[in-house]
């Protein structure tokens, strides 16, 4: 879910809630609302509409706790403390009600983080705007959180509204004073962005100016935090040689340097990734911050060990045209007897991870954090499949419960390279203690029971391909493989 997505709706409410979410039963939190116009590229790209924007953030924290805060960050980051689970350091999660923010919230508060929640709440407007809706039931962020702390005893502050508001973002972060900020808060869809030239503006204005306003918001108010910046391996491309972890060393002409890795992004949000890349980069150097780059595969899987514990906490699962992974349309079209639309050769080949490897992931980024002054980047994934691959795989779990997957070859609605070279490297995580899920051991536990669960949610109407980046018709020509 993205924390500084743009208005998508024609009437969205962006507001600041105590740090206490209301129980059941209990009345909701007072909340200041303020409204402004929204600029200009915004209004574009949701058809002119007229939103509202907040101008002010309640204080979510005592006085006594931002206190303590403002010591640690004056003393810097505590590495044991880091290491060991947490240790009371303040992490804010930007898009905490997201697929991805979601999982990670809940499992750093239980691992002993003080966690906050920054998101504009605007990709469940999404899903009214594009007539999609994620296959689990999504319960709102307050119930969320109110029934994780009566799980748990753990409080997740709420902040409401839009980071690349600065006067909202930049109160949000001097309230709560984080040691690391979680920047998830963005349009991820590359099928979204390539929907129209609104869609497209309005996916580079919002990321970039989003993350540029985290940088900010850290060198003006919380120098010692630690960005943690969600990237994506699409940033990458599919180069005819080894992907790097962000850097190479080339020799041109009898000199030798470490550099950015080439960066080929193929839709315009991969390219809002790129700059943001280089913008993390510039100010790492500039302002002395501590930054690490994750470039993450394609995350599947619903369950983690807290999104389970109640069917309020479960986390969203998409599958359509325009949000959902080939993954996950996979999973679902087996699970209701649709074949299995593979695009174009089906030899497009991506890095994967689970959700589960997601949050452990960025717990290691966290407690091992970069030097001040240095922008670390790690490829965060754990294997690599094409998209042939991952379809004989969900017909294999098919049919050990009961399924009889077939595929169906569509044209390809992307602009990519259908067979390609693509070996990329994935250490850093791995020499920092993470133990991956395997796919071929997750399948069934992870996606696949979820789908048998929820089919009767599934439109049907959503599972073809819904944008094509070069406008051609990609509805028709289906050929079945039986």
């Amino acid at each position: 879910m993205s924390a500084n997505v743009a208005r998508a709706c024609s009437s969205v409410t962006l507001a600041s809630t105590s740090s206490k979410a209301p129980r059941n039963g209990a009345s909701a939190p007072r909340m200041v609302v303020a409204t402004k116009k929204a600029p200009l590229s915004m209004k574009a790209a949701m058809g002119g509409a007229k939103v509202g924007v907040q101008q002010k953030v309640q204080r979510l924290a005592s006085v006594s706790k931002k206190v303590m805060a403002a010591a640690t960050v004056s003393n810097g980051i505590d590495m044991e403390n880091a290491k060991t689970g947490g240790g009371g350091q303040r992490v804010m999660i930007i898009g905490g009600d997201g697929y991805c923010g979601w999982a990670t919230a809940l499992h750093l508060s239980k691992k002993g983080y003080e966690v906050s929640i920054v998101d504009s709440l605007i990709r469940r407007h999404m899903d009214q705007q594009c007539g999609t809706q994620s296959l689990t039931p999504i319960a709102s962020i307050h119930d969320r959180v109110a029934k994780w702390e009566e799980l748990t005893g753990k409080k997740i502050d709420l902040y409401i509204g839009d980071i690349t508001d600065y006067g909202f973002f930049s109160e949000a972060v001097k309230s709560f004073l984080p040691d690391a900020m979680v920047h998830f808060g963005e349009q991820r869809s590359a099928p979204y962005s390539m929907l129209s030239r609104e869609k497209g503006v309005f996916t580079q204005t919002n990321n970039v100016m989003g993350t540029i306003n985290t940088l900010y918001a850290i060198k003006d108010y919380a120098p010692e935090c630690h960005l943690v910046k969600l990237g994506t391996m699409g940033e990458y491309g599919t180069p005819n040689i080894d992907i790097e972890e962000g850097y190479i060393t080339i020799t041109h002409n009898g000199r030798t340097d470490t550099l950015p890795f080439p960066k080929q992004g193929s839709s315009w949000y991969h390219l809002s990734k790129v700059h943001d890349s280089h913008n993390i980069h510039f100010a790492s150097r500039c302002w002395n911050i501590r930054c690490t780059d994750l470039n993450q595969g394609v995350v599947y899987g619903v369950k983690t060990d807290e999104t389970v514990m109640d069917p309020i906490l479960i986390n969203r699962l998409d599958y359509d045209g325009i949000f959902g992974t080939a993954l996950n349309r996979f999973c679902i079209q087996a699970a209701v007897d649709h074949p299995l639309t593979v695009y174009g050769k089906g030899g497009q080949t991506r890095g994967f991870l689970d959700i589960r490897d997601t949050v452990r992931c960025l717990e290691l980024a966290i407690a091992n954090p970069a030097e001040k002054g240095e922008m670390r980047v790690f490829n965060q994934f754990t294997e690599q499949f094409s998209v042939n691959q991952l379809a004989s795989l969900i017909t294999t779990a098919g049919k050990l419960i009961g399924l009889d997957p077939k595929t169906v070859n569509v044209p390809n609605p992307r602009w990519e390279k259908e067979e390609h070279y693509y070996n990329a490297k994935n250490t850093s995580l791995l020499k920092l203690g993470l133990e991956p899920h395997l796919l071929s051991d997750s399948l069934v536990d992870s996606l696949m029971n979820f789908a048998i669960e929820h089919k009767d949610r599934v439109d049907l109407k959503q599972i073809m391909p819904a944008v094509d980046w070069q406008k051609r018709d990609v509805r028709e020509g289906a050929k079945v493989n039986v």
